[in-house]
């Protein structure tokens, strides 16, 4: 059985492989650092919070390990730049876990919906199924199988928790993000097949107050969609155009991952 690919596909991954060797592509890491001090979702009491990240030392170049260095990693699901399987929500229960997102679906197209002017304006912006199709209409439909990413320029307080979780006196979160009905259009009308957000979940800081309660969640993950939270550098990437690669870890029952994403870039 012969493995050559066919022309066009040679060409194709030369091309890429070409671009990547000679500059052409740009690569850009939309991955906030996994540290012990890297932001992480707070629920209220009586709901029990992950872990955060912890590397357990176990050998250091020294009597345990006299040429290595290695460590055992402790931390929740959840945690800093993530994947949502569809299994994480109760809408999505029986769908995949994170072992079994078809790879297809984790690589596709990016699209960047800029409200991040909104957003400086009111912390709790929520985007509306308008605003997509006012997108839509300058910049054309959204990719089937691609990728929405929403650039709020929350990623600017990465750095720290009390800012990137904006929570009030009274524990409410203040963050951007998508109305239920927009979650809805979303999930059942479109062909994407995730949603990613600079935000510390794909809802809103607010969303516990609407119906449903969390709907992308609900919804996105209903419909076996994915979330990715927690993005950086989305303003490097162009409007559309960039390929988006998305690894969390295979993890067998897992109802997310922490997860490297990647977007490729033509050079302008």
């Amino acid at each position: 059985m012969s493995t050559t690919l066919p022309v066009q596909n040679q060409t194709a991954i030369s091309a890429l492989l070409n671009g990547l060797a000679g500059g052409g592509v740009e690569v850009h890491d939309l991955t906030a650092p996994l540290s012990p001090t890297t932001p992480a979702l707070r629920l209220p009491a009586p709901f029990p919070n992950l872990i955060d990240l912890e590397l357990e030392n176990i050998a250091q170049f020294d009597e345990r390990g006299p040429m290595w260095a290695h460590n055992n990693i402790h931390v929740g699901e959840h945690y800093g730049t993530h994947v949502d399987a569809p299994s994480h929500w109760i809408s999505g229960r029986d769908g995949h876990d994170v072992s079994q997102l078809p790879v297809e679906r984790l690589i596709g197209e990016g699209v960047v919906l800029d409200v991040s002017e909104q957003v400086a304006a009111d912390p709790d912006f929520l985007l509306e199924k308008e605003h997509v199709q006012a997108w839509e209409a300058e910049h054309g439909a959204l990719p089937k199988g691609g990728w929405l990413l929403l650039r709020t320029g929350w990623d600017q307080y990465g750095h720290d928790e009390a800012q990137f979780l904006n929570t009030d006196e009274n524990g409410t979160s203040h963050t951007p993000g998508v109305s239920a009905a927009c979650a809805k259009w979303l999930a059942e009308e479109t062909p994407i097949a995730g949603f990613g957000v600079e935000t510390v979940g794909i809802d809103a800081g607010r969303g516990f107050e609407f119906d449903p309660p969390f709907p992308v969640h609900y919804h996105l993950l209903g419909n076996d969609k994915y979330g990715v939270t927690s993005l950086k550098n989305l303003a490097l990437l162009p409007t559309r155009g960039s390929l988006i690669v998305v690894l969390p870890l295979p993890l067998v029952g897992g109802t997310a991952s922490p997860a490297r994403v990647i977007a490729l870039v033509t050079r302008a």
